[in-house]
């Protein structure tokens, strides 16, 4: 089952047995047994039962809230792991020491190199597209980080990257009736930027339930600057996946037609755009289903889903900050 998300307005949350109940308007909209759930994220407006709740805890089910158009609120997850010593070992490296170096250069080597791999795939596909001087670009960010050892530096080295990747991200979408000029976050004013934040947000809930599970304290994070409430280590580790996960699924459902213009709707006073009733439905469909999908990893040499590999990335941290491996491997696919 993986993720459970709920998207009904004013959906009640509840439990029987040992099976979670959502109903709405006297309905039941689902029920699940909660051995098969590894997450709850709700959407918009919901009612959970205290019984629930504590269900929810016990079994160290996180549940997450955002908004109808994929705003991250917060969350509810159990306390801490009782792993002491990777958390220590995480707070040790913090700030500009080398394994936090360490830890960036992985980071930043992942996302790029698969943004790279993306672009590259991309273009043999289509040799009509030109693709190659934004390659070339990432190419040039990606040749020094090994050599770079201020945090600052490789974060301007991410930031070019992604700026050669997002300036040509609008030649990969095939589709009529979507165009992408640029990145905009707050808010999204387009459809292909709206999915994009909608599925960054599904995926730093992921990471962040990964982490969890691993021992390590969220908020602390190397290539991200520690914020209020901002879960930098999840938005850390979630580098490497955003082109994997994300991308490859708004790319998925746009040139495939799963999606159309008429699944979006625009807000009149902000402009900000969001998904209809349908269009949710399908895009986390979508991203369910990239999830379950399976790949060799590149490391370990086995098949694993992309759910499977969230909380393996996190592991291979964690045996680097605790001194039993060299370095930290990021998840890298061609």
């Amino acid at each position: 089952m993986g993720t459970v998300y709920i998207t009904q307005p004013d959906a009640f949350i509840g439990k029987i047995d040992e099976r979670l109940n959502v109903k709405a308007n006297k309905q039941t909209l689902l029920d699940v047994p909660l051995l098969k759930v590894d997450g709850v994220v709700v959407l918009g407006r919901a009612t959970i039962s205290p019984a629930a709740l504590t269900e929810l805890l016990e079994r160290q089910i996180p549940l997450s809230f955002l908004t109808g158009t994929g705003r991250y609120l917060g969350r509810l997850e159990p306390g801490l792991s009782k792993n002491i010593f990777v958390r220590s070992a995480q707070w040790q490296a913090a700030g500009e020491s080398e394994k936090a170096v360490q830890v960036v250069r992985g980071c930043v080597r992942g996302k790029l190199k698969n943004y790279r791999n993306l672009l590259m795939r991309s273009q043999r596909e289509n040799p009509s597209l030109s693709l190659q001087p934004a390659i070339t670009r990432l190419e040039q960010a990606i040749a020094p980080i090994s050599k770079t050892a201020s945090i600052a530096s490789l974060r301007g080295l991410e930031g070019s990257g992604s700026a050669a990747y997002f300036g040509c991200f609008g030649q990969l979408i095939r589709a009529e009736g979507f165009q992408f000029n640029a990145r905009r976050r707050r808010p999204p004013t387009d459809p292909v930027n709206a999915l994009l934040s909608f599925g960054y947000s599904l995926l730093a809930h992921d990471l962040q339930s990964a982490i969890a599970i691993v021992g390590f304290d969220p908020y602390l994070g190397y290539l991200h600057t520690e914020r209020y409430g901002r879960p930098s280590l999840a938005l850390d580790l979630m580098e490497e996946f955003r082109p994997l996960v994300v991308d490859a699924v708004v790319l998925a459902a746009l040139n495939k037609r799963s999606l159309t213009p008429n699944d979006f709707t625009c807000e009149p006073l902000s402009q900000a755009v969001s998904l209809t009733k349908d269009g949710l439905h399908t895009f986390l469909r979508l991203y369910e289903q990239k999830k379950q999908s399976k790949f060799k990893h590149p490391v370990l040499g086995q098949q694993r889903t992309y759910q499977e590999a969230f909380e393996t990335q996190a592991r291979l941290l964690a045996k680097f900050l605790l001194g039993q491996t060299e370095q930290y491997p990021p998840l890298i696919l061609k």
